[in-house]
């Protein structure tokens, strides 16, 4: 499949055009038109410093339904200690800058550019980017961040700086999700971790499909519950 370059128009080829490896388009611009309509799409950016914009839809997809998180007896313990305290939306610039500074294996510079910070910040502020904080002793632990659109929850990226604080903002996340109605979190690619926690790997198109149909159902932006969120 051809990689396809985009124009000033707001406007993507179909996902399903994806080459082998997930790439789909370069170019365009990180306004929040062309993200959001690149999310309600099954669409992310992923890039490095340098390099044109990358559009991505991989196939097969990461995701999690709610109901179908796992939790094991020790992070449950860990949870239920009250160790750490949750919140959301508190901090989202210094959660999304630890994410840009944590080291990814076989990565070796960040795909998290300064563009990328200001373009998410832009969404944080209009109600479409969430971050998820985990503090521990008064101080930031860990935490995630990402897209919220209707029922669906787009994970971006986590970070973690004591053991287990990312999880448990996860954790916590999911199950206040759950209470809400949401019915999908896209967590894009697979990593061993969020296997562990009860994501599992789907079709593209049975993705886009279960995406089209949540989207259709709730298509408006959905606000966390913003403050503390731990029990």
């Amino acid at each position: 499949m051809p990689v396809f370059q985009l124009s000033e128009e707001i406007i993507f080829p179909s996902p399903e055009l994806a080459r082998k490896d997930g790439l789909l388009a370069f170019g365009g611009d990180l306004s929040e038109e062309r993200l959001i309509t690149a999310y309600s799409m099954g669409i992310f950016p992923w890039y490095n410093e340098g390099s044109p914009i990358l559009w991505w839809s991989p196939d097969p997809r990461l995701i999690l339904i709610p109901e179908e998180l796992k939790v094991s007896r020790s992070l449950r313990k860990v949870i239920n200690k009250g160790i750490f305290k949750v919140t959301t939306d508190t901090s989202f610039e210094q959660v999304i800058r630890k994410c840009a500074e944590a080291p990814r294996e076989g990565q070796g510079v960040t795909w998290i550019t300064e563009e990328m910070i200001e373009a998410y910040i832009r969404l944080h502020k209009s109600g479409y980017a969430h971050s998820v904080e985990s503090w521990y002793e008064g101080k930031l632990a860990g935490g995630l961040y990402g897209i919220v659109l209707g029922k669906v929850f787009f994970g971006e990226s986590m970070f973690s700086k004591v053991s287990n604080a990312s999880k448990v903002a996860f954790v916590t996340l999911v199950e206040r999700l759950k209470e809400q109605g949401f019915c999908l979190i896209d967590c894009q690619v697979r990593t061993e971790h969020l296997l562990s926690l009860g994501a599992k790997e789907i079709l593209r198109q049975r993705f886009l499909e279960m995406l089209r149909d949540a989207l259709g159902k709730y298509p408006s932006s959905q606000p966390l519950l913003k403050g503390f969120i731990s029990r």
